[in-house]
């Protein structure tokens, strides 16, 4: 080997033939393409292909820098033929690349991909010829062809990359032209199918199906970003809601946008560039589909966060579930696309959704109270369709839980059941609520009541039957509201009705018709109740029949005067006719509480009986009658007849038996609604006069 000797001193002529031998410029280009550990730098180039060109450069810098100064040797001379070579960017550089009539430049240009990558092989391929033979008699010339071949192996990646960005473009690219680029990705691996011996950069593999689906994941983010450029994101961050800016798009309009650009391309993916690339064996869907199913979810991730409320949130569940995961996005029978979300994701939204969900409801609740009270405030009636009195109370709740639950349940059961149970949670704090409002606003009219307990029993029918076994809790809170209601209808006709109790059992009493205003009273709170749910009305009727049975007898075992002789026949004969009277006009009125009839009847036969063996009888049957009745109001009746000491004493021993067995049989059984007497105060001045007979009265 030539020894080189350091130093500025000029070197003599036979040394500069020697290092101007072919050999030696063959062991420089040898230089410029080989590695010093072939094995570590052929790993990095894998990781970082853009590390070849800079290995490449520095190799054939340092040949450049090891040549002879000039003067000092001499070295054949580099072709100066002119050439080009197409930079990434499209720039022009000067190559000698030449094929047969057409540079493989503009081959490349005009994307005949086979035909210049065939040539371009072939200039490989004599490069490896001449190396391997140590041909090589113009090592700068050399490297300066193989960098060529490179830069047009590159070019042709630029070229597929465009092709596979136009794909899907406007104009499209035609499917021949995909088969080709497939086939040519194909060519290009079986000719590199393994790093060079040696760690040469000739016949190094390209990588080419790699980039080519990078390519393809670029124009999926491409084509996403595209559709939802204009993400209706306000300064904060947020998404605005439709109609919040002037031409800026909601969340759903974002999301319409971004599911028909994806529909469209995948569309066209699987009618069209499939076949392409399956002509040359090349996966393109599965390619594709991951690509964009990457970049939606990526989208997805980054518009979560950023969602405020619940109808936010539940459009991106439904677009998710309904939309992209629906069987019939692609309108293609045997494609489903997989879910998009994570199912830990999935979850996570789905719990957020919930929990704005709850304020949602409770919100629309808070609607619901407040649109009645303006309707209270503007003291409208409520309106009377099919025979009843109507609130659109029900309707605006049931509404509310029917749209809510179906709305959660095309998305999971879970989320269904979830809305379920926040929906009886939030009506079971809204009814008392609501009951609270309406008493204290003091328009509680028949009218509002009557529409008010249709309400709540059409809510508690209806929603039970519909949701069983998820709304039984709103059940109490109903029955009370509607018990509430019906008390407070009650209380309005007693507070009316009690003053004119005061005239029975008078001296006006006997001689007119005291009991007629009081009927008239019925019968016009009676009409109020043809408008309420029947059983409802039915109940409250039966209530308002024995109240007015109560009250009657309530003035009469506590009178304000004591007939004697014709007085208290005559007093006999009016309260049968009270009874009667009392009796028909609820009969007419549809009262099933016929056993409040025998009641006053028996009372006045007890105070007009001529024969006084005899009232032991109807004592008897009051007692078996009216379970309830007691010894104070046994003395109480017993002191308006004034039978004396003897006989009154008889007939309390031997009602103390019948009210015994009276009071067991009340304390079980059905019998125990039937309360009439139990109500009824006897005053203390009614026991002193029947004591005051018990002591004094002869006989």
């Amino acid at each position: 080997m030539l020894k080189v000797t350091p130093g500025p001193e000029s070197q003599s002529p036979q040394e500069h033939g020697e290092r101007a031998s072919p050999a030696g410029g063959t062991r420089w280009v040898r230089r410029a393409f080989s590695w010093e550990n072939p094995r570590r730098h052929s790993q990095e180039i894998k990781k970082d292909p853009g590390r070849r060109w800079s290995s490449l450069f520095q190799s054939l810098r340092r040949v450049v820098d090891q040549r002879p100064a000039v003067g000092q040797c001499q070295v054949p001379a580099v072709s100066e033929e002119p050439s080009v070579v197409m930079g990434r960017c499209g720039a022009s550089q000067q190559t000698s690349l030449q094929t047969e009539g057409k540079p493989v430049a503009d081959l490349i240009a005009e994307q005949h991909l086979m035909a210049a990558f065939e040539h371009l092989r072939d200039l490989e391929t004599r490069l490896v010829a001449e190396k391997t033979s140590s041909a090589v008699q113009d090592p700068t010339g050399f490297a300066r062809r193989a960098m060529d071949v490179s830069l047009h192996y590159d070019r042709l990646a630029d070229e597929m990359r465009a092709i596979v960005r136009e794909t899907l473009g406007p104009e499209g690219v035609p499917a021949a032209k995909l088969t080709e680029l497939a086939l040519m990705v194909r060519a290009e691996e079986e000719a590199h199918s393994e790093p060079p011996s040696g760690g040469d950069y000739v016949r190094v593999p390209r990588h080419w199906r790699k980039h080519w689906e990078d390519a393809v994941l670029q124009s999926a983010q491409e084509r996403v970003r595209q559709a939802a450029k204009s993400t209706g994101e306000g300064t904060t961050g947020e998404i605005a809601t439709p109609g919040a800016a002037e031409g800026v798009p909601g969340l759903a309009q974002l999301l319409t946008d971004l599911g028909g650009v994806v529909r469209r391309d995948l569309q066209k993916v699987h009618r069209e560039v499939q076949p392409a690339y399956a002509a040359a064996g090349f996966p393109a869907w599965e390619t594709y589909l991951r690509a964009f199913h990457s970049e939606v979810a990526q989208r997805l991730q980054e518009l979560v966060p950023k969602a405020r409320g619940y109808e936010q949130l539940y459009l991106l569940l439904d677009w998710v579930t309904n939309v992209y995961g629906s069987p019939d996005f692609l309108d293609v029978s045997e494609l489903e696309l997989p879910p998009v979300l994570a199912p830990e994701a999935q979850a996570q939204l789905e719990r957020d959704c919930a929990h704005a969900l709850e304020s949602k409801i409770s919100g629309c609740l808070d609607c619901i109270l407040q649109l009645e009270q303006r309707r209270w405030a503007e003291a409208e009636d409520p309106e009377v369709l099919q025979g009843q009195y109507h609130a659109t109370l029900s309707t605006d709740i049931h509404m509310l839980v029917v749209e809510h639950v179906k709305a959660s349940s095309a998305i999971s059961a879970k989320l269904e059941a979830t809305t379920l149970r926040l929906c009886a949670q939030q009506l079971c704090l809204f009814v008392p609520r609501f009951e609270k409002a309406l008493l204290e606003s003091g328009v509680a009219s028949e009218p509002h009541l009557g529409a008010y307990i249709n309400s709540c029993e059409e809510l508690r029918t209806s929603l039970l039957a519909r949701f069983p076994g998820s709304l039984e809790e709103v059940e109490k809170p109903l029955v009370v509201a509607v018990s509430s209601f019906q008390k407070h209808l009650l209380q309005g006709l007693q507070r009316d009705m009690q003053p004119l109790f005061r005239s029975v059992y008078t001296n006006d009493w006997l001689s007119q018709d005291k009991l007629c205003p009081l009927l008239d009273k019925v019968k016009a709170f009676a009409h109020h109740l043809t408008l309420v749910t029947p059983p409802v009305a039915q109940e409250t009727l039966e209530e308002v029949h024995r109240f007015v049975v109560r009250e009657y007898l309530a003035q009469v075992l506590r009178p304000r005067k004591h007939f004697r002789g014709e007085e208290r026949l005559r007093g006999s004969e009016r309260m049968n006719e009270d009874a009667q009277a009392i009796s028909e006009t609820f009969q007419d009125l549809g009262s099933e509480a016929k056993w409040l009839n025998q009641a006053v009847p028996c009372v006045a036969e007890i105070l007009g009986e001529r024969y006084k063996d005899d009232i032991k009888c109807h004592l008897e049957t009051l007692i078996r009658s009216f379970p309830d009745i007691r010894q104070k109001h046994v003395l109480a009746i017993l002191a308006l007849r004034r039978l004396g000491r003897r006989r009154n004493q008889h007939l309390l021993q031997h009602s103390q038996g019948l009210l015994g067995a009276g009071a067991r049989a009340g304390s079980v059984g059905p019998t125990r609604k039937l309360v009439l007497f139990e109500e009824i105060m006897v005053p203390a001045v009614s026991m002193n006069v029947l004591i005051t007979c018990l002591c004094c009265s002869p006989n």
